[in-house]
């Protein structure tokens, strides 16, 4: 097993991976088991076949947090596409999640750290939400949103509620109650609250981002981060294809830094790409 650290170019910082090199054997039971035990954020199960396959399924991976499998994350992805290319080398690993192919393409520049950056499954704008049912479910008064900005339900294989919020001291003050927020969640198709901001502590970066789930904080979320990005492209907050930075995990001194863009066709936002760099801490393995 491989634990790497994910949107980051230093150890310690960023969302923490554990990435199970070989899951082949291990019931989904065990797979559960063994992320409860990492007690990470995720763990991926690697389950190699063929190169034939391979070449044109892509390479087999499971996703779970501590709670649940998912169909698609974005740090397992990119973290997982990492440790991959660390064994085959290449330009691109591409991987079949639940959710469906999600390729990785690697970038390499002299003297810098590899970037990877995933594709990930085109938009669906689910739903505009109503500010003041927001306001109440997540315990803010409504002037500490956004006016200029929706409140909206996007996914790219997970549906996250976008939720802009006036300003950082805001954001940074945000504590929510989780029964009202999953209650209001599954009352109107999403599955996690993103909660980001146009004041940033970078000023190089678009929006500071807190997502909030399970009673902890994600020091980083690469498939909300493709949600916003294709959010930010629909609103203007970002134009078509111009790649941004979301900081995140700020508040958990495990600073991330996530390169988003998106492409605008007419009315369509299409071709979401989320990345960022990885680093691997910590090798070992496992007994059970």
């Amino acid at each position: 097993m491989v634990q790497i650290d994910v949107f980051t170019d230093q150890a310690l910082a960023g969302n923490a991976l554990a990435v199970c090199l070989d899951g082949r054997g291990l019931t989904t039971e065990q797979m559960q088991g063994i992320a409860r035990e990492t007690n990470l954020s995720e763990t991926t199960f690697i389950l190699r076949r063929g190169a034939a396959i391979e070449h044109e399924h892509g390479i087999r991976v499971r996703i779970f947090t501590v709670s649940e499998e998912l169909p698609f994350a974005g740090h397992p992805t990119l973290g997982t596409a990492f440790v991959l290319r660390g064994s085959n080398g290449g330009s691109e690993v591409k991987l079949e999640l639940n959710v469906g192919l999600v390729p990785v393409r690697f970038e390499e520049a002299a003297e810098q750290p590899t970037f990877g950056e995933m594709t990930q499954v085109d938009p669906q704008f689910v739903a505009e939400h109503d500010r003041e049912a927001v306001a109440r479910a997540i315990g803010l008064a409504l002037e500490d949103l956004d006016p200029e900005l929706p409140v909206e339900t996007v996914s790219t294989g997970l549906p996250y509620t976008i939720t802009p919020i006036r300003s950082l001291a805001v954001l940074r003050d945000v504590r929510i109650d989780p029964n009202r927020a999953v209650d209001y969640l599954a009352r109107s198709g999403g599955k996690f609250f993103y909660f980001v901001s146009r004041e940033t502590v970078d000023r190089n970066a678009r929006l500071h981002a807190r997502m909030l789930f399970y009673g902890n904080e994600d020091p980083a979320t690469g498939s909300a981060a493709g949600c916003t990005a294709a959010w930010m492209v629909a609103h203007g907050v970002a134009q078509s294809d111009e790649r941004v930075l979301i900081e995140q995990g700020i508040e958990m001194k495990r600073p991330s830094r996530i390169f988003v863009r998106a492409s605008k066709t007419g009315n369509r936002v299409v071709n979401v790409r989320v990345g960022g760099n990885a680093v691997e801490v910590m090798r070992g393995e496992l007994i059970f």
